[in-house]
């Protein structure tokens, strides 16, 4: 295959998950697939085999006991084209959010991720794949979020969910809900001794109770399911269209811990006046911790070779 012809290939890969999410407001990849995209947009060998083990150096839970965390915001810029690592600021979510839990509008601080992740151009990549897939999709709206900026806040969770002798692991243990953002995405880096039908992910419609159980939600309102199960498996959801909740980590041998460990972007419009995290959404870049990377576009990408390949997209539908 020639290099044009691989271009080709590669924003026809991006193109049909854009216009599916547009289609379904939610679009599952697989995690082979995942990979090819990311090589594409930069990812190397090297790094992809690195983000497998990044979870090792994750730090305890502010709030959840079988969870390992760290995070990081980051503003993603279409006028700048790129991705900048902004400066800590506690995280919270409200029950006003579609979040309920015990610490729902708690103000949770999580130690931050650091460059072992946001250096890795792996990482990078599935940054600008996210914003290559949301960039100009129409949405429900939520409240107080500034709809008439150009940027967007993607909150960066690495976690790790661990089921043990002790206790349960629960991906979602909220139940039912939204994320409060306008656009997740979950990816799968790894597990261990975690059973296949562990941590199914069940998108519902946004009628459905907010903390219901995955088993006990109403099955007129399941939209679809998916499970995570390979290497960059990679779910994305219309955060204020679609909810979701996900089955809990059960172990292969009881004996030893379970886990599953993952990326979940939150992304959304800065917090404008009356929002939860309104003060708590700075722009300002990461005085300790900087990093930038460029997000092309689908057209940049293309070029005059792949000009075909886009004509049928609409950017904006929804």
């Amino acid at each position: 295959m020639t290099t044009s012809e691989f271009t080709v290939d590669a924003v026809s890969e991006v193109a049909d998950v854009r216009s599916r999410y547009v289609r379904d407001r939610a679009v599952f990849v697989e995690g082979a697939r995942m990979t090819e995209i990311l090589r594409f947009l930069g990812a190397s060998d090297a790094d992809l085999e690195r983000l497998r083990h990044v979870s090792d150096g994750l730090r305890n839970d502010p709030t959840l006991p079988f969870r390992k965390s760290r995070n990081g915001r980051f503003c993603l810029d279409p006028v700048e084209r790129r991705a900048r690592r902004l400066e800590f600021q506690p995280f919270v979510l409200s029950k006003e959010e579609d979040f309920v839990r015990h610490d729902s509008g708690e103000l949770r601080v999580f130690e931050e991720v650091r460059d072992d992740l946001q250096q890795n151009t792996a990482f990078q990549a599935l940054l600008a794949f996210k914003f290559l897939v949301i960039e100009d999709v129409a949405m429900a709206h939520r409240p107080y979020l500034d709809y008439a900026s150009p940027q967007w806040i993607c909150t960066l969770f690495n976690l790790r969910t661990v089921t043990d002798a002790r206790l349960r692991g629960e991906p979602a243990l909220e139940g039912v809900h939204s994320d409060g953002v306008d656009h997740t995405m979950t990816t799968l880096l790894g597990s261990t001794n975690m059973t296949d039908d562990s941590a199914a992910t069940f998108i519902h419609d946004m009628r459905e109770a907010n903390a219901a159980r995955w088993h006990e939600a109403d099955p007129g309102l399941l939209l679809g399911e998916e499970r995570h199960r390979h290497f960059l498996d990679t779910l994305l959801l219309v955060d204020h269209e679609r909810k979701h909740s996900v089955s809990p980590v059960i172990a292969v041998d009881p004996e030893r811990p379970a886990t599953r460990d993952m990326l979940i972007f939150f992304t959304r419009k800065p917090a404008g006046p009356g929002h939860v995290s309104h003060a708590h959404d700075s722009l300002r870049p990461h005085p300790d911790l900087p990093m930038t990377t460029v997000l092309p576009s689908l057209a940049d990408l293309a070029g005059t070779a792949g000009e075909h390949v886009l004509a049928g997209v609409d950017h904006r539908a929804g």
